[in-house]
């Protein structure tokens, strides 16, 4: 029976991370729908690399700093007949599982910096990323590391809950790209010199709304399979979830008046948002959440492109950042016993977690990209940007058969 139980553990979790994997075709569909035409492979290529590279960084370092494991060992070791990893190589594919949420720290950002960011300094920021900032926030939470749950425990009454990731995932990735995008400037012609917004429309929406449909179904593994055992699987989060995802279509569909990109990021604002108590929480709690998430992206987004004159591309900083630490605080609302939840939270232990993650991620993320800028630069010329990074990085067009017909 403990090897029977153990090898379903093993193809739980990997169907999981093969979900969430999945879902980095999302990231890159989504960023291909929406950047203009001239940048649509940049979008996928970024994604596709920057995947690579959190893995080797993840591989080589990550793991170790979140949860002070190594695989410099045998073979034998690892797949489990040692005795100190678990049997059927579980380490292994909970390693996968959680490489799919570091290597989502660098999709989120991507999103944010499109149509003008260098490729290869993008991919000396993902190494560090991945590597050593997000699995030191990750391991912080996750990991039981440097008694950061013991001090919240102690001072709040309850540890910072989040289950899967609303902030060590999302808010991290979205605050740290707000510094990305704040070191990197605007794109040109944005703006005009009177300050208007210069329209840059999205270049596929059926392309926009597959890339969110695809994340929408990976989510089910993002947040389900964060149960890691079959044993600790829940249908309350799964049912959340869900729940999540329709409020959060609805509310951007009312509160982006029709707008087939909000309605299509709605969604997302829900599920980012449930993450944190989508296990704690009633399935009516995790309504009210995703609802409140999908009108905060709306608001936020216009927030930023209109007067704020942030242009965050994919409204990276709106949807992960501010929806995954709306979501953080809400797990301390709707968790409670008093609104029909679970309990075992704390509403002040979760403000404080959220509070950490966003303000570490900020901090990091503006101090990364700025010593790149000050360095190696992080900016695409004004004349690759004019050509699109399609042509000034990779020598190709999204379409090139058809663009040599009309320029011959």
């Amino acid at each position: 029976m403990d090897t029977a139980k153990s090898g379903a553990d093993v193809l739980f979790i990997l169907l999981g991370a093969i979900m969430v994997l999945a879902m980095h075709s999302g990231f890159a569909f989504l960023e291909l729908g929406t950047v203009r035409r001239k940048n649509q492979v940049n979008a996928l290529v970024k994604i596709m690399t920057d995947f690579a590279v959190s893995t080797l960084a993840y591989f080589l370092v990550g793991y170790s700093v979140a949860y002070g494991v190594s695989f410099f060992v045998g073979a034998k070791t690892l797949s489990g007949e040692g005795g100190v990893f678990a049997a059927h190589g579980y380490e292994m594919v909970k390693f996968f599982f959680l490489l799919t949420f570091a290597a989502a720290i660098p999709a989120i950002i991507s999103g944010g910096i499109a149509e003008r960011a260098k490729f290869f300094p993008q991919l000396m920021a993902t190494a560090v990323l991945v590597g050593l900032i997000y699995p030191f926030f990750e391991g912080l939470v996750w990991g039981g590391r440097l008694g950061f749950q013991t001090l919240i425990e102690g001072l709040f009454g309850a540890p910072f809950h989040d289950f899967a990731g609303s902030v060590v995932v999302h808010a991290v990735g979205g605050w740290a790209g707000l510094g990305a995008v704040l070191m990197l400037g605007n794109r040109l012609g944005r703006y005009k010199k009177g300050g208007g917004l210069v329209a840059f429309p999205p270049s596929n929406i059926p392309f926009l709304a597959l890339g969110a449909w695809i994340l929408s179904v990976g989510w089910f593994g993002f947040n389900v399979m964060s149960a890691q055992t079959v044993e600790a699987v829940s249908g309350l989060v799964a049912m959340n979830s869900l729940m999540a995802m329709v409020g959060g279509t609805l509310a951007a569909l009312i509160a982006g008046r029709n707008d087939p990109g909000f309605v299509h990021n709605g969604p997302l604002a829900g599920l980012v948002a449930v993450c944190a108590g989508s296990d704690v929480m009633h399935p009516l709690g995790a309504l009210a959440t995703g609802a409140g998430a999908g009108a905060l992206f709306v608001w936020a987004f216009d927030q930023c492109q209109l007067k704020w004159k942030i242009d965050d591309v994919l409204g990276v900083w709106p949807l992960h950042g501010l929806c995954g630490a709306m979501g953080g605080i809400a797990c301390g609302i709707f968790g409670l016993e008093a609104l029909g939840g679970m309990g075992g939270v704390s509403f002040l232990s979760q403000v404080a977690g959220t509070v950490v993650g966003a303000v570490y991620a900020l901090i990091c993320g503006a101090g990364l990209y700025g010593l790149l800028k000050m360095t190696v630069g992080i900016r695409l010329s004004e004349e690759g940007e004019r050509h699109g990074a399609d042509i000034a990085i990779h020598n190709i067009t999204a379409y090139p058969e058809e663009d040599a017909t009309r320029m011959g």
